[in-house]
Order: structure tokens, then sequence, then C-alpha cells
């Protein structure tokens, strides 16, 4: 009896594993269903679209020479190149100081005639840093004062520069190689900047970089004059480019001119809108003949 018992309690053992492989196979068998999503609340979204961030809240950002209502003043003004305007070209050091050295480069003189050609100034003239002023931007507005220029384009060049022994080098072993052969590389990495600044205002109009790049073998005589040919070399050769680049960015701005006749031709157009408007709805209407 107790075996008999056993053996059903077997049997009905081994029906419910079968038949739980078979309810997963049918399950592995059956497609996905595909995710449902509920749809989007765009109009919800969009009544809780967060406001566009327009202030500053970081207050240690507001120290400074500017207050927080003037910089507001400034940038909301438009930003243009005024008509008949006069533009002066100075030679800068660094932080922008006035270049007391000699004007040995050529480079202000050709962006002064790059700008007389676009003839977007009434005069450009080159300045001389030899009148005396203060350093820094004060000097750059007295200089811009007896000048009698409205703008400055501030003109100045940075290089990094390093030598290094190349492919060459095994010519020491010679004797000849030590003092002819071509064994040490020069190499010149500088920037070309042109920054038009509004004397009146204060304030930049635009920058424009020229990277250039060069290198030379040469032997182990005279490396610093050398080096100084590499560099006027790049600055020549990269001369017109920043030239094109200047005159490019004062298009914009020559472009971004407000039209002092604009709100007359408005008024005259609506005018006449108006005119034809009227004119229109007379002819629309039905003349009854008694």
């Amino acid at each position: 009896m107790q075996s008999g018992t056993r053996t059903i309690r077997n049997g009905t053992l081994v029906f419910a594993l079968a038949l739980a492989v078979w309810t997963a196979g049918c399950a592995a068998r059956a497609p996905l269903a595909g995710p449902v999503m509920k749809p989007l609340a765009l109009a919800e979204s969009i009544e809780a679209r967060p406001a566009v961030l327009e202030r500053n809240h970081f207050t240690r950002d507001r120290a400074g020479s500017i207050s927080e209502a003037d910089l507001r003043k400034v940038l909301a003004a438009p930003v243009f190149l005024e008509e008949r305007a006069r533009v002066g070209i100075v030679q800068v050091a660094d932080r922008y100081d006035p270049d007391a050295d000699l004007p040995l480069v050529d480079i202000p003189a050709r962006l002064c005639a790059e700008l007389e050609d676009s003839a977007v100034f009434e005069v450009a003239t080159e300045i001389s840093t030899d009148w005396p002023a203060d350093r820094g931007i004060s000097g750059l507005r007295e200089l811009a004062a007896r000048y009698r220029t409205e703008y400055l384009l501030l003109y100045r060049h940075r290089f990094e520069e390093r030598s290094y022994v190349n492919s060459w080098g095994w010519t020491w072993l010679t004797v000849v190689g030590i003092f002819a052969a071509p064994y040490q590389t020069l190499e010149a990495a500088g920037v070309m900047e042109a920054t038009l600044f509004d004397v009146k205002t204060g304030t930049i109009l635009f920058t424009v970089f020229e990277r250039v790049h060069g290198q030379a073998d040469e032997n182990a005589y005279h490396h610093e004059r050398k080096m100084r040919a590499l560099k006027e070399k790049l600055l020549a050769e990269a001369a017109d480019s920043l030239g094109r680049e200047v005159v490019s960015k004062l298009s914009f701005l020559v472009a971004a001119r407000p039209d002092a006749a604009q709100p007359e031709r408005r008024a005259a157009q609506a005018g006449q809108d108006q005119a034809e408007l009227a004119r229109s709805e007379i002819g629309s209407v039905d003349v009854i003949s008694p």
C-alpha cells in the first residue's frame, strides 16, 4: 500500500515538472510584446519649462572694474563700426603696453595699407609710440587722442622657440661635420594678433589670431641671427593672411551699422500701405443705382 502511494506521488511530481518545462518552452517561443509608452504631456512640459537664465548668480564674479548695471548696458548696446572714422595701427608689447622698441617689423605698415585699400576707414595711419604717454590702456587712449583716431588696431606677435640635434648629429664623428653639417634644427612657433580697440567706449570689437610655425636645419654658427631670420620669414609669409582676416571682420561690423533713415522709411511704407488699403476698400463698395 505504501509502495503504491509512493508511486502516485512520484508520478505527480514528474507530471508537474513536465508541465513546467512545457510552459517555459511555450513562453520562450512566444513573441515579445512591445513596451507600452505613456503619451508625452507636451502642454504640461511647455508650461513647466524653466525660465532662460539671464543673470549671473555667482557673487564672486561681480567684483571688478565694471558694475553689474554698466555690464548690462555694454552688452545690450549694438556693436558696429562708425562711419567716416579714423584708425591707428600700433604695435604693443606684453599686456598691451605700447612697444617702445624700434619699429623694425613691417607688419603694422602692411596692415595699414590693407585697411586703406579696403576703404572702410576715412584715414588709416601708423602710430608712433615715442610720444609721452602712460603705460597700459590709458596710454593707448592718450595716443589715440593725439592722432584723433576713434579706433586702434593693436598688433603684437609672440614666439616659442627651441633647438635640437637632428639626424645629422653623426657627423660629429668627423672633423668637417662639426663645423659644416646642418646638425642643429631651429624651430619656431608663434601667434600674430590683431585686436580692434574702440577708444571711446574702451571695448574690444574683435581679435584675430594667425598661427605660424617653421623650422630650419643649420650648422653651429650664429644661431641667434638665424632664429631671428626664421621668425621674420614666418611673419612676412602670414602678414597678408592676417590682413585679410581683419578686413573680413570689419565687413561684418560695417554691415551691422544702424540705418539712420530706417525709421523714416518705415513710416513712409506704413503710410503707403494704409493708402493702398483705403483704396482697396473703396473699390470693393458696390454702387447701387437709384
